[in-house]
């Protein structure tokens, strides 16, 4: 569901960019306030697997289309809101600068839909409220696969809105809206059953890691290097083993943009402010694409072999993990909570 440059207009791609530098500058307020640093390297683990987890697309049967795994309701969940939304941010800001997936004018849309959705709405209004005072495994289960399919739903409304209000490109309303509501329902039932063996794996393993994020307490004094380890595993193997099986029907957004059109891929834009970004994302992109293999870079009219392929997509898969670990992790550092003040002044 990540948007493209050519679908959004500068005036909706800079009204979304302030929106989203606005949500950004209130979840760092609010880390400053409540993140703790036991949580910080949570953040850097849960952003690298959130990271590998969007490169396995997974067919939807029945339809040509396939779908990934958002992981903003997951970092919810595991993190609370604020500190959801920044790791999601990082997270869509490395893909877009140094992998070229998703456009630079469109970042803005992307964090807030991909964003904005699950961490503010979904996670409080749904999942908080379906799981009650008491949660058990059952409950938990339930709300996630639901507050998973109203998080993309209300995604893909916002992809359809901010791209009709952009014009550039010249998408029927009705037939668009139908086309990624119904195939992001699908995919939403999907990110919900895998979101949910994720918590209940980590509700058996360490119980109070959820409990404390949803009382807005602090991460429990005891380590979290065995979770640590286990989920920065399970990133490792995602992005560098996983990512061979990844799906190459095109993505609900894709696919509901060829249905109304015909053709495969974004429309072009040829504005100056589209190509000026386009230019500027060529150069910062490690490659072009998440899962683009690196042996045949530079001569296209040569088909990578299969084992080139998997090689491209491995080191995608944990080149960027590591550089998602390492934003997240510092991002996690300039924004975490504030030590109390010492001495004299602590009772002031």
């Amino acid at each position: 569901m990540h948007m493209a440059d050519a679908l959004v207009s500068p005036a909706v791609g800079g009204a979304m960019w302030a929106t989203s530098a606005a949500l950004i500058g209130y979840c760092s307020a609010q880390g400053h306030k409540h993140l703790d640093e036991r949580k910080v390297p949570l953040m850097g683990v849960l952003g690298a697997f959130v990271f590998t987890a969007q490169i396995i697309n997974f067919t939807i049967p029945a339809t040509g289309s396939s779908g990934h795994l958002g992981g903003g309701l997951l970092l919810a969940i595991l993190l609370g809101p604020s500190a959801a939304f920044l790791t999601i941010a990082s997270v869509l800001m490395v893909q877009a600068l140094f992998f070229a997936d998703g456009g630079l004018l469109a970042l803005g849309c992307n964090i807030f839909n991909l964003g904005f959705f699950p961490a503010f709405f979904a996670y409080p209004l749904i999942y908080r409220k379906l799981i009650g005072r008491n949660p058990g495994q059952s409950s938990m289960v339930m709300a996630t696969i639901v507050a998973a399919v109203v998080s993309l739903q209300l995604g893909s409304l916002g992809v359809v809105l901010q791209t009709v209000a952009s014009g550039v490109s010249a998408l029927p309303f009705k037939e668009f809206l139908l086309l990624m509501q119904s195939i992001h329902l699908a995919i939403g039932v999907v990110e919900g059953v895998a979101t949910a063996l994720v918590i209940a794996f980590i509700y058996r393993a360490r119980p109070e890691t959820l409990e404390n994020v949803s009382r807005v307490k602090p991460t429990a004094k005891r380590p979290l290097r065995s979770l640590l380890a286990t989920l920065l595993a399970a990133a490792a193997l995602t992005g560098g083993v996983l990512s061979w099986f990844a799906s190459d029907a095109p993505d609900g957004l894709e696919w509901s943009i060829a249905r109304i059109t015909e053709s495969a891929g974004f429309p072009h834009a040829q504005d100056p402010e589209h190509k000026a970004l386009e230019t500027i994302q060529s150069k910062t992109a490690l490659h072009s694409g998440v899962t683009m293999p690196e042996g045949k870079r530079g001569h296209p009219e040569e088909t990578a072999s299969p084992v080139e392929e998997r090689i491209g997509k491995s080191l995608s898969g944990l080149i960027g993990g590591a550089i998602t670990l390492a934003v997240c992790f510092l991002v996690g550092i300039l924004c975490r909570k504030r030590a109390e003040p010492k001495g004299f002044g602590a009772s002031h």
